[in-house]
């Protein structure tokens, strides 16, 4: 047995119990929106996000990008359905994700971690666990949503990650109906369903990447995203 193969039976042997419904394909109805739970978001976005498809949510730290995240998952482990959380840099708080109402029991959360040193260690080891964690998890199916966490990643390492596997996540996702949200310092699969710039969120329809700095349109509205978590640690 391969050893994508012998992980895959190991994740479906350990998603059995806590959650049936994992390893469960959902039927595709057609175009289908979830909404972030944001109201101003999800009216710029028309909606929400996209099922079954890719959505890049780029920005600097505390720009508000594991915010939205968080609120999405929320309204989705709320419902009872399983979600999962692919964190690189192993840099996710639970404590913040339960104040931002997600449901832990709910959160399947894949913790990259360091390898053992060698001589030859490359720094993507941790990359290659979570690329490897997300192909098994779309592979699976019945998973609502599941985001890919790159904040903490160089771009210049996240950068070199094949558009193979790209297209290769567009369609599991696809197949299994499930919302794959990348989180990044800059897009990298794609222009970028939504860009974040500091606290404003803008809706960006874009065919090729943009030559001429200052060029963008002032956005329509804005919103804030202040850390939420901040004011429950300090409570």
């Amino acid at each position: 047995m391969s050893t994508a193969s012998a992980l895959r039976f190991q994740l479906e042997r350990t998603l059995e119990r806590p959650f049936p419904s994992a390893l469960t394909p959902k039927t595709r109805t057609g175009y289908e929106i979830a909404p972030c739970g944001i109201p101003a978001v999800d009216e710029l976005l028309d909606g929400g996000l996209p099922v079954g498809e890719i959505s890049e949510i780029s920005g600097t730290e505390t720009s508000g990008r594991t915010s939205l995240a968080l609120s999405f998952l929320a309204l989705r482990t709320g419902d009872g359905q399983a979600c999962a959380w692919v964190d690189v840099n192993d840099t996710l708080d639970p404590e913040s994700a339960a104040a931002n109402g997600v449901s832990l029991r709910q959160l399947l959360w894949v913790r990259c971690r360091d390898a053992e040193k060698t001589a030859d260690r490359k720094p993507w080891t941790r990359l290659d666990q979570a690329l490897k964690a997300v192909d098994l998890i779309l592979q699976a199916a019945g998973f609502a949503a599941v985001v890919l966490d790159l904040g903490s990643t160089a771009p210049e390492h996240a950068s070199r990650i094949p558009l193979a596997t790209w297209f290769r996540f567009r369609q599991g996702a696809q197949r299994s109906r499930t919302s794959l949200l990348v989180l990044g310092r800059m897009p990298y699969g794609s222009a970028g369903v939504m860009r974040g710039l500091r606290f404003d969120v803008r809706r960006q329809r874009q065919r090729f990447p943009q030559t001429q700095p200052g060029g963008r349109k002032p956005p329509a509205s804005t919103w804030s995203a202040g850390g939420s978590w901040d004011a429950t640690r300090r409570a």
